[in-house]
């Protein structure tokens, strides 16, 4: 049966529902826009409240006009916003969701359960009936967006292969972006096929049965470092209350869409409205997902969702402490009072700011004093002392940070609080995200070097950056706050190494959004970057132990943050599939490789600089050899343009691995692509420059400036405390690492404790034994023997090669010039190989000085 209206014409709608003309006076629905991790309408956050209407049928499979009418006028009593379809809802469906002020997010169905990419014209068709689909839809202001797939099955993936599939989905996402570049346009996605790599989407769209909200809440925040910097939307979540009651039903679903906002998504679809649907033209009769039943009457699940939907994105009634936000600004004028502004809209109940004024020399004060902030003027002492000083001035039980560059979201403090409590932390921070900006203010958006969060795991941070982190005041009061030596940069990665360091564990909130506005200017980026490179020198010299050789850090958990689509580095991953591709869950597994990523440091200009001066030499210098007599002016030119393409090539490989809305008009892309380059280009120098002037150079040496013949070596020291082994290495290490020595520890597998790095050449390894000799006297014998790096070794076995080679060509100019260099090389490995036996030897002698540490009957022997 059925009319000209609509199609297939199901029951009739509950007694209760009232049909409501579609004459009615109507206000208009605000467009919907994607802001950072949620969405807006009018200017505020838009949670979307839906629930999922139709089926998986045919082209225009819709219930009757009046039975459509009654369900959403029944749907907006139950607080719902949003409703997702299945398939491309006609004119008249969507005249009555105006009616009904309901969002709908249309699906554009498409064979997407066969081997689609092995046809030669199905993706071409599939392609133009998606236009058609947004062409058909694009003019009604009840759209929402478009879902232009859902749930691709993963062996088709893994037939085709995710690269491609991935690349016929962005097709299909420009395709209808052209069409209706207003609108959001996604892929729903499911834990079946997580891997797949879908950067451009507007926002991440995920189908998600999980009944226990434990397992919901740990898989949502793993979500969320996969959706980045864009909202989270779980496209459906439900039970069946055929096979688990409906009581478990509505209790499930309540639990669901708490765990949802709670895990700051932008919204969740309820699947579905009603236990009637249809699945290829056919009643599906074996479930009941449906929050009415087939006859429109409700279910208890429908007054759970209605309940649930009524007390979020945040729990009425709910207590919450009293947060201190510190705000500290040097000369920030041009800025504070957007920061403040923002500051004063925030919706939380108890909550003061205090301004601190950092000597500044323009009206930064007076304007933060006019919007009715606590501000406190203090000389110019740098940002710790700042903070310290914030800190010092608060009462609140949480004392929240943010920069005078920054905007912090609506619910900001409601998000990092929750975080906060929800687990024992002892700090929590969110992301940051660059707002659109002018032409150079959207390229240094793009452009590397940026503060961000550093994660250990989805909702465990190793780093979180000072322009949006909170802490409970008694930890900073235990950690007596910022060292006061980092005067622009880095007291955000000091304070969170020292609480973890003191078993602390430091948070991540996903919704806790902070705006955080790019340096507008290229010198201000610059200066910028070299201020981070002087602040990564200080850190070096204070945590020698979390660098490598080459003096960069070693992150324990995944960098985070950026607009680059993917990673530089090289990664080794693979995606489990499970047998046959039927495991549920099939997630990227692998392992970083950071010998990739050392065309990013900036020390690799060093690098080709050596290789252009190594080409000009070539140039102007006699071939070594007859043979090569005609080679060499080519040779030195060769040397040159591959030193100066591998500097090019880094930048255009970031650059290009950018994303840019395809909305974005075409001069515009190519501006900001070009600004990008060329701050890719100069990114690495400023940074060089800034760890440069603080001494961190490749050719550093750590540790005492004391040698020794670099051979092995043993140390005796007598005590009269019995300490376990394990304590006599804590307590040499702590020794080693005062001395400035970088350790290592050794693992359960080696045969050695401890290994001193004095540059990167050449290491040593400390092992130790513990001889007990009654009462309590111990021997502690400690072995130190050198080892030497692979690479020095060959850089001056090179050399003298070489240089012999020039003596034998009579070319004596050259042979002591290429002599000494390999002079200098050995000369380098043997001194750090000296350092790094020396160092423990002088920590032992150490030892014997601390003798409220170790007793008072003791002596060291060395030989």
């Amino acid at each position: 049966m059925s009319n000209e209206t609509g199609g297939h014409v199901l029951a009739s709608p509950i007694a209760a529902a009232t049909i409501r003309s579609a004459q009615t006076d109507i206000q208009p629905l605000e467009s919907i826009g994607v802001s950072g991790k949620f969405l807006v309408a009018g200017g505020d956050t838009h949670y979307l409240r839906g629930v999922t209407y139709g089926g998986f049928s045919g082209p225009g499979w819709f219930p009757h006009a009046r039975v459509v009418r009654a369900d959403f006028e029944a749907m907006a009593n139950c607080g719902v916003n949003a409703v997702r379809t299945y398939d491309v809802p006609p004119a008249w469906m969507l005249e009555l969701a105006v009616g009904a002020r309901l969002r709908l997010l249309v699906g554009i169905p498409w064979e997407q359960h066969v081997t689609f990419l092995d046809s030669r014209t199905l993706p071409r068709s599939i392609e133009r009936r998606v236009v058609d689909a947004v062409r058909s839809c694009r003019a009604s202001p009840a759209v929402l967006g478009y879902v232009v797939g859902n749930e691709i099955p993963p062996g088709i993936v893994r037939w085709h292969g995710r690269r491609r599939v991935e690349r016929f989905i962005e097709r299909l996402y420009r395709a209808a972006k052209l069409e209706d570049p207003s609108r959001l346009v996604t892929y729903a996605n499911y834990p079946s096929t997580e891997y797949l790599d879908l950067p451009f989407l507007d926002v991440l769209c995920v189908n998600l049965f999980l009944e226990q909200p434990e397992r919901l809440r740990a898989y949502l925040a793993e979500l969320q470092t996969i959706a980045a910097d864009r909202p989270l939307i779980v496209s459906e979540l439900g039970l069946d209350s055929r096979r688990n009651g409906t009581a478990e039903q509505a209790r499930s679903i309540s639990a669901q869409v708490t765990t949802a906002f709670d895990g700051a998504c932008a919204g969740c679809f309820v699947f579905s409205w009603t236990d009637e649907w249809a699945r290829d033209g056919a009643l599906v009769d074996d479930w009941d997902f449906g929050v009415v039943d087939r006859a429109r009457e409700p279910k208890p699940a429908l007054h759970a969702m209605r309940a649930a939907y009524g007390d979020l994105p945040f729990e009425q009634g709910e207590s919450w402490p009293r947060v201190s936000v510190v705000v500290c600004s040097y000369n920030g004028a041009d800025r504070i009072a957007s920061c403040v502004d923002a500051l004063a809209g925030l919706d939380y109940p108890d909550y003061e700011v205090i301004v601190v004024d950092d000597g500044s020399t323009d009206a930064t004060a007076a304007l933060a004093r006019t919007h009715g902030v606590r501000v406190i003027s203090t000389g110019n002492a740098g940002l710790s002392a700042a903070r310290n000083t914030g800190t010092a001035a608060a009462d609140g039980e949480i004392v929240a940070f943010c920069d005078d560059d920054c905007e912090p979201d609506r619910h900001w403090l409601r998000y990092l609080v929750r975080t906060l409590r929800s687990g024992d932390y002892a700090g929590v921070g969110g992301p940051n995200i660059a707002p659109p900006s002018s032409l150079i203010g959207d390229a240094v958006a793009h452009a590397p070097g940026g503060p961000t969060h550093v994660l250990l795991t989805a909702t465990a941070a190793e780093h979180i950056p000072g322009c949006n982190m909170a802490f409970r005041r008694g930890v900073l009061e235990r950690m007596d706050g910022f060292d006061r030596q980092f005067v622009t940069a880095g007291d955000d990665v000091d304070i969170c190494w020292r609480v973890q360091d003191a078993d602390g564990v430091l948070g991540f909130s996903p919704g806790a959004v902070v705006w955080h506005h790019p340096r507008a200017t290229v010198r201000g980026y610059l200066r910028q970057q070299v201020g981070y490179g002087r602040a990564e020198a200080m850190l070096e010299r204070k945590w020698p132990a979390r660098y490598t050789g080459a003096g960069h850090v070693e992150w324990g958990g995944r960098v985070h943050g950026g607009k680059a689509k993917r990673s530089l580095a090289r990664r080794r991953w693979q995606v489990y599939y499970g047998r046959a591709a039927g495991a549920l869950f099939q997630s990227v597994y692998g392992r970083r490789d950071d010998a990739g990523a050392f065309p990013l440091a900036p020390e690799w200009y060093l690098v080709v600089l050596a290789l252009i001066a190594a080409s000009i030499w070539l140039m102007i210098a006699h071939p070594m050899l007859p043979a090569v007599q005609d080679a060499d002016l080519p040779l030195g030119a060769s040397l040159i343009t591959a030193g100066l393409a591998l500097i090019a090539g880094r930048a255009s490989l970031w650059t290009l691995a950018v994303l840019l809305p395809p909305s974005m008009p075409v001069g515009r892309r190519l501006a900001i692509r070009t600004v990008t380059f060329w701050l890719c280009l100069l990114q690495p120098v400023a940074r060089l420059v800034g760890r440069t002037g603080q001494g961190l150079t490749p050719w550093r040496l750590r540790g005492r400036r004391a040698w020794a013949l670099p051979r092995p070596r043993t140390a005796a020291l007598w005590s009269d405390r019995g300490l376990s082994s394990e304590r006599w290495a804590q307590r040499l290490e702590r020794a080693l690492a005062r001395s400035g020595a970088r350790v290592l520890r050794g693992g359960d597998y080696d045969t050695w404790d401890l290994q001193v790095h004095a540059g990167s050449l050449a290491t040593a390894r400390v092992r130790l034994a513990v001889e007990e000799h009654g009462h309590g006297r111990q021997m502690v014998r400690v072995r130190v023997w050198p080892r030497l790096g692979a690479g020095g070794a060959l850089v001056a076995i090179a050399l003298l090669a070489l240089s012999m080679l020039a003596f034998a060509g009579e070319l004596q100019l050259q042979a002591v010039v290429l002599g000494a260099a390999a002079a200098v090389a050995a000369t380098r490995v043997w001194l750090e190989a000296s350092a790094c036996v020396a160092t423990p030897i002088a920590a032992v002698a150490a030892l014997n000085e601390h003798e409220g540490d170790f007793g008072t009957d003791h002596e060291t022997t060395v030989r």
